[in-house]
């Protein structure tokens, strides 16, 4: 009788080390699992407890003209003055409160975690896998740089530590991020966070905030659920002003 080649057959692996399974449309909700899992497992150790997120423009460049420059340094010295006065710089036994976070990329995100590695602080970076290659920026925590396949559990990775949030110019995936955010406080089911809106030109002249409450769209309550900044110390100012925890060391 000839001799059964079982071991051959995809069926006999063991599910967990057969990757054409886990990568097929039944795992999908074990890969948001693990997406989720690794991630947290990763901030904790590193006991990273909250974070301040910020958003912005990935075509931003230090050398890209006076206003991109310009954009690019705030980010960078907002990023150093919330790592050194936020909470994030400890000897890692404690917890590390507002640590600068962003999605990972280059322009705003970079100027962001490169302003937080000047302070000596860990930064994190939420890294989105993209059929163009996005690479991380190098200033990132090596630690503390992830990728992700799914926009939806990145997205939830960058909201629920976040104590605040500080959005410079961007584009359509900065509008996506700041007004699902702003959803989340407007309706409650995200916790209270500061948001600041670095650039006020910039964003009255893009966004006519004021026309959704005139039409009846939100309320002009809604209206208060962010600031404007033009300044990064101005823009510390109002995260603070808004409610910003700073732990007592």
């Amino acid at each position: 009788m000839a001799e059964d080649n079982y071991s051959d057959n995809p069926v006999y692996r063991l599910a967990a080390l057969d990757q054409d399974f886990v990568l097929g449309d039944s795992m999908r909700g074990a890969r948001f699992l693990m997406e989720y899992s690794k991630a947290e497992e990763f901030l904790r150790r590193e006991r990273v407890r909250s974070t301040i997120v910020a958003f912005g423009s990935a075509r931003i460049r230090e050398d890209g003209g006076e206003w991109q420059s310009r954009i690019y340094n705030a980010a960078r010295t907002f990023g150093r003055i919330a790592s050194e006065r936020g909470g994030a710089l400890c000897d890692g036994r404690q917890w590390r409160d507002n640590v600068i976070a962003t999605g990972g990329g280059p322009g705003v995100m970079e100027a962001a975690n490169r302003g937080a590695r000047d302070a000596g602080a860990v930064t994190i970076g939420f890294n989105i896998q993209l059929p163009h290659e996005q690479f991380p920026n190098p200033y990132i925590t090596p630690d503390l740089n992830f990728q992700f396949h799914y926009f939806a559990m990145r997205k939830m990775h960058l909201a629920m530590r976040a104590r605040a949030l500080v959005i410079f110019p961007g584009g359509f995936g900065t509008m996506d991020e700041l007004f699902e955010l702003l959803t989340l406080s407007q309706t409650g089911k995200g916790h209270h966070m500061p948001i600041v809106l670095y650039d006020r030109n910039f964003w009255t002249r893009i966004i006519n905030f004021e026309a959704f409450a005139e039409a009846g769209m939100i309320s002009l309550d809604d209206l208060k659920l962010f600031e404007f900044a033009d300044d990064p110390e101005e823009a510390w100012d109002c995260l603070l002003r808004c409610g910003l925890e700073v732990p007592d060391r």
